[in-house]
């Protein structure tokens, strides 16, 4: 009896580890820009519905403008978390999101990316201007020479990232980037590609819950 007890709670002690959520701090580089392709918000919301119903958390700049609020008001109002990492001169400018849970107040944007980084396991990168290029690029270097292994993943949505793909396949080839670079850029095409990228992620950095 003893010996079929021991079994019955292994078995339901494997099961519950096993199926319990692998979740995740997502950091999210977008456009704060309003005057962009509509489809690009649909698919963000999307985006942020699909991260709180899966347990996980946003990481995001804090900014109640563009993409940024899209993402964080779809993940705040479906119930969950998000953490803004706010430059003080967003928040002197009247520019702070509502949706923020979590406020991390810095002094500017290289401060914030740092802090970004610092709490978030991986990125996603929604289309955006020079801000979330400079955000990918300083993810991208840091991660090539050794200080961290969080990738990058670009969010291609109706193929925006595509000129960027095609200008680093061009510097590739000749030479002035190593190919091991797209070992922490990622790309997904969909929600579909986009979902199994960060199931994988999850497995090397989620937390059990």
């Amino acid at each position: 009896m003893a010996v079929y007890s021991f079994f019955i709670f292994t078995f339901f002690t494997t099961f519950a580890t096993k199926t319990r959520r692998l979740i995740m701090k997502i950091c999210i580089f977008c456009s704060a820009n309003e005057q962009i392709d509509p489809d690009f918000f649909r698919i963000t919301e999307e985006l942020g519905r699909w991260v709180a119903k899966n347990g996980h958390s946003i990481v995001f700049g804090g900014v109640n403008m563009g993409l940024m609020e899209c993402v964080a008001r779809a993940a705040h109002e479906a119930g969950g978390q998000t953490i803004g990492v706010i430059p003080s001169i967003i928040e002197k400018n009247g520019r702070k999101s509502d949706y923020v849970d979590v406020e991390i107040f810095c002094d500017n944007l290289s401060d914030r990316k740092d802090l970004m980084l610092a709490h978030s396991d991986v990125a996603v990168a929604l289309p955006g201007g020079v801000g979330t290029l400079d955000e990918v690029f300083s993810q991208l270097a840091s991660a090539s020479i050794g200080y961290h292994q969080k990738p990058v993943i670009l969010y291609n949505m109706k193929g925006f990232w595509n000129p960027l793909l095609s200008m680093l396949d061009t510097m590739n080839s000749q030479g002035v980037i190593r190919s091991t670079l797209r070992h922490h850029l990622l790309v997904a095409n969909s929600l579909e590609e986009l979902e199994e990228e960060l199931r994988v992620r999850s497995l090397e950095f989620g937390v059990r819950r």
